[in-house]
């Protein structure tokens, strides 16, 4: 047993996830998200749930039905949750979608499209969400659905010239670590709800595709590379984003103990936490930044030294996923620095669920609890892995 996560420790910890998702985080939404003159949710709540913008983000509401359909399988088949999944899903299949099958990024309540982004990650989120119903509701069709709709973000992210490019590839050809990274995601969520050889194909493509962000020379991971993997010295070939990349850590991590402790995974995952975390943990004030530069020059962004919600939730996650696969205190040490600063600063204790933007000194910046960014995902997601991670270990 750990001399830093003790069996005492383990103990007081796992209400604090458990409850805390079951009896706090959860509830916030359930009660205070569905539309139910539109049908779908509302997402942009302020610090008492009430709504502060009607327009709704489509890829939060594959990231619910995600959720809600993960707990009806994962920890208690609760009817109430079932039904509201397949709420938000009725309400994405029938306003999200353009003609070529696309999705749109934000619509009105009622759902008439309002932006459609150079990215697919609502696509991604979309077949997560997909993948999870089908699995809870024991629905193959829905299943197959996300499958399809898989492909379809593959075609359109790897075909030439079927997204806008963010800068001119002929000018400066570059790739980003989004775009590995959450299709490693949402294959792992894929995997769960079908054979499809599809899945493991992708994972490992992805985490193959991954390793051109890891510099070993600089120790750090960076979100630009160009096309070959090489180093770009501009504000967007230096930037970091270590919460990004301590999420990218833990798939990997996820994957190697899904292999029995995979040792060539297992290496892998924790050098991208220990760059990442080395990179990101902020010694003054605590907590993970934003952004970093990877020479340690001026970030060019505002925002840079904030400490928003879910780089500390990926954080948490990370650390313990480690320590379960190592023995090692040190990440045992890590889980319990980032668990405190978290739970010290970030949830609500009137009103219930989590702020999200903090200053660098941990100061409150917002009192919002969701937009169209922060929704129910990053921290239930914690709760969960946590809460089950401790039951195995204690």
């Amino acid at each position: 047993m750990s001399k830093v996560l003790t069996r005492e420790t383990i103990d007081e910890l796992v209400p604090v996830y458990r409850d805390g998702l079951l009896k706090d985080v959860v509830p916030f939404w359930t009660k205070h998200a569905p539309d139910k003159e539109h049908g779908g949710f509302l997402f942009s709540l302020d610090r008492d749930g009430s709504v502060v913008s009607d327009d709704k983000p489509m890829w939060i509401h594959g990231r619910f039905v995600w959720l809600l359909s993960e707990l009806y399988a994962e920890v208690e088949r609760n009817e109430a949750w079932l039904e509201l999944a397949r709420s938000g899903l009725e309400f994405m299949n029938a306003h999200a979608f353009d003609e070529e099958g696309r999705m749109h990024f934000l619509t009105t309540r009622d759902g008439r499209p309002l932006r459609q982004r150079r990215y697919i990650f609502t696509e991604a989120f979309a077949t997560m969400a997909m993948a999870a119903y089908g699995r809870a509701a024991n629905d193959r069709d829905v299943a197959e659905e996300a499958v399809e709709l898989f492909k379809l973000l593959l075609k359109y992210q790897n075909t030439p010239g079927l997204l806008e490019p963010k800068v001119n590839p002929e000018t400066r050809p570059t790739k980003g670590l989004a775009i590995p990274m959450i299709v490693i995601s949402t294959a792992q969520a894929l995997r769960k709800a079908t054979d499809d050889p599809i899945a493991n194909e992708w994972i490992e493509r992805s985490i193959e595709e991954s390793c051109a962000f890891v510099n070993d020379e600089l120790r750090c991971v960076l979100e630009t590379v160009g096309a070959n993997g090489e180093f770009i010295d501009t504000f967007d070939g230096r930037l970091l984003c270590p919460g990004h990349a301590i999420e990218l850590a833990w798939f990997v991590l996820y994957e190697a103990k899904r292999k029995g402790g995979d040792k060539e995974l297992l290496d892998y995952g924790l050098k991208i936490l220990d760059f990442s975390f080395d990179r990101g943990w902020d010694e003054e004030y605590g907590g993970v930044i934003y952004y970093r530069d990877a020479k340690n020059l001026p970030p060019t962004e505002y925002w840079h030294d904030m400490k928003f919600w879910w780089p500390q939730n990926e954080a948490i996650i990370a650390n313990l996923l480690a320590h379960q696969l190592t023995g090692d205190d040190k990440y045992a040490e890590r889980f319990l620095r980032a668990h405190k600063w978290t739970h010290e600063r970030f949830p609500d204790p009137e009103y219930g669920e989590w702020f999200g933007y903090l200053h660098r000194d941990g100061r409150l910046s917002t009192t919002l609890k969701g937009n169209h960014w922060k929704g129910p995902f990053h921290i239930p997601r914690m709760q969960l892995i946590v809460w089950k991670t401790l039951e195995e270990l204690r």
